[in-house]
C-alpha cells in the first residue's frame, strides 16, 4: 500500500467533498492529490462551466496541479483521490499520469470507467495500471451528486 493510509484517503475524501461542495454552477466533483508521503500536491473541482473547457473534470485540474508542483508529468507514488468515479476520459489522463493508486467515492453507472460500466484503470493492454479502491465514503459523495441534481433538473 505505501505510506500513504487509509485513514490518509479519508481525509483526502473530506478535503474532496468540501471541494465539491463549493464547486459552483458546475457539477460537485472534488480530488485530491496526495503525494508519495500523504501531502497534498494538487486539488481540483469540475470547472467545464466555470472555464467552457469540456476537458475541466476534477481529476484533469488536479492532475495539472499536482505535476506543477511536483515538476513533472509523471506522478509516481501519488493517490489521487476523487468523489465520483473517473470517467474514461480521466482514466487516460490518470494511466498516462502514472499515478500509483485511485481512492473514489461514488459508482457511476453511467460513465464509470475504474469497474463499473468499463475498466480503462485496470486494462492489462495498458502499461500503467494503478491501484484502485472505490466506495470510500461512497454515500456522502453521491448524496452530494444526487442533491445537486434533484435541484437541476425539472
Amino acid at each position: 500500500m505505501g505510506p500513504v493510509s487509509a485513514a490518509a484517503w479519508e481525509t483526502a475524501m473530506d478535503r474532496a467533498l468540501a471541494l465539491a461542495a463549493d464547486a459552483g454552477p458546475d457539477v460537485p466533483i472534488g480530488a485530491v492529490v496526495l503525494g508519495p508521503e500523504g501531502d497534498v500536491v494538487g486539488q481540483g473541482v469540475n470547472r467545464r462551466e466555470a472555464d467552457g473547457d469540456p476537458t475541466a473534470h476534477a481529476e484533469i485540474v488536479a492532475l495539472r496541479e499536482a505535476a506543477r508542483a511536483v515538476g513533472e508529468w509523471r506522478l509516481e507514488g501519488c493517490t489521487l483521490v476523487v468523489t465520483l468515479e473517473p470517467c474514461t476520459m480521466c482514466a487516460g489522463a490518470i494511466v498516462l499520469s502514472r499515478v500509483a493508486r485511485v481512492v473514489f467515492g461514488a459508482w457511476d453507472q453511467k460513465a464509470g470507467a475504474a469497474g463499473s460500466i468499463r475498466d480503462v484503470l485496470r486494462d492489462s493492454r495498458l502499461n500503467h495500471r494503478p491501484e484502485v479502491i472505490g466506495g470510500v465514503a461512497e454515500e456522502r459523495c453521491a448524496a452530494l451528486l444526487e442533491d445537486f441534481f434533484a435541484t437541476h433538473r425539472g
